[in-house]
């Protein structure tokens, strides 16, 4: 099959660090390629793949300080894909609703994963105006806030197989990945870890708008080595990290739509303490690969009880549920489902005598 994937130019694929949408693309992409695919990836010219590469801005804008107006070119890019569509027996897009009114004037099978939060007032009347354009969530609870968009399937992330493997260590720390913005309540989990007594370590991304977050609400709380503030760490370095910790906590504040650090731990056999927001019930199994909290006081509860769980067992379950070839598998069906019902029909009279 002839796959076009179109990426966001935010970040490269794979970003060099966070970057959670490309990182995604670009797994997808390598298992497509890996399966046989003819798969053009539209992206970043800094990216890296083994997929047919059409670089539409030389590097990613989040290390471009010269592009201050980062709709200009992924109206650019889409114009490309346009140009380009009779290439290609379907494009998937990862752009939200941005390709949703181009091509739904288009002839040419197509698919947007939404992989954003949809729970904005805003995006009522974007999903009422567009409500036949098929749309791919990666959790089911992300499409709580519009029923009326065109769901195909709900297709959960996956990463590598043997990206991230559990690292012979003894835990000592509770651990925190990702980035550092006030939906994400890094102060929770540093309240949370200093009522268990035990050193937590932040592994984290400050993003420009949130500088005043962190600066203000969670700088304050840090207590080396108690508190312990690492930055922004690459794949390369997330086994250590997260086969050192005793639990990862994902003590978010907003209906998360996926949370891709929660199978990175999953990943090291690492247990997942989240609250219950978003997709965590979907993720987490309670009692098997982590506890599923409503507070820092069960939090904290849930802490005392990581001995009862098998972190060979929580890396078993990661391979059975949330691994690459799975989610590349599950994309391939939405793509021939789609491909099948926008096929022509031919209508077969028979004549009665």
């Amino acid at each position: 099959m002839r796959i076009a994937q179109v990426a966001p130019l935010t970040e490269a694929v794979p970003p060099r660090l966070y970057g959670g949408t490309e990182r995604v693309v670009h797994w997808l992409t390598e298992e497509l390629v890996a399966l046989g695919h003819d798969v053009t990836l539209f992206a970043s010219g800094d990216s890296r793949t083994s997929a047919k590469l059409e670089a539409i801005w030389p590097r990613a804008l989040r290390l471009d300080g010269s592009v201050r107006d980062a709709n200009a070119l992924h109206l650019v890019m889409l114009e490309h894909v346009r140009q380009r569509c009779d290439e290609f027996d379907f494009l998937h897009f990862h752009l939200d609703y941005y390709p949703f009114s181009l091509f739904s004037r288009n002839s040419s099978g197509f698919v947007t994963t939404l992989h954003g939060r949809l729970d904005l007032p805003e995006h009522q009347p974007v999903f009422n105006t567009f409500s036949s354009v098929p749309v791919i969530s990666i959790s089911n609870a992300q499409r709580r806030p519009v029923p009326q968009a065109n769901w195909v399937r709900t297709i959960y992330h996956g990463l590598p197989e043997k990206l991230l493997a559990p690292v012979p260590s003894k835990p000592k720390y509770l651990a925190v990945l990702g980035r550092i913005a006030p939906e994400k309540a890094v102060d929770r989990a540093i309240r949370i870890a200093k009522r268990c007594g035990i050193p937590l370590k932040i592994a984290a991304k400050v993003d420009r708008v949130d500088q005043e977050y962190f600066d203000e609400t969670i700088r304050p709380l840090l207590d080396p080595p108690h508190v312990e503030y690492i930055g922004e760490i690459s794949d390369a370095e997330k086994s250590e990290f997260l086969s050192g910790a005793l639990a990862l906590l994902v003590t978010i504040d907003w209906p998360e739509p996926f949370g891709l650090v929660m199978i990175e731990a999953m990943a090291c056999g690492t247990p997942v303490i989240a609250f219950n927001r978003g997709s965590v019930p979907e993720i987490v199994e309670d009692g098997l690969t982590g506890f599923i909290v409503e507070d820092e006081t069960s939090a904290v509860g849930a802490v005392k009880r990581l001995a009862e769980l098998d972190r060979r067992a929580i890396r078993g379950r990661f391979e059975q549920r949330f691994t690459a070839r799975r989610m590349a598998m599950d994309y391939l069906a939405a793509y021939r489902s789609l491909m099948q019902a926008a096929a022509p029909r031919l209508k077969v009279i028979r004549n009665v005598e």
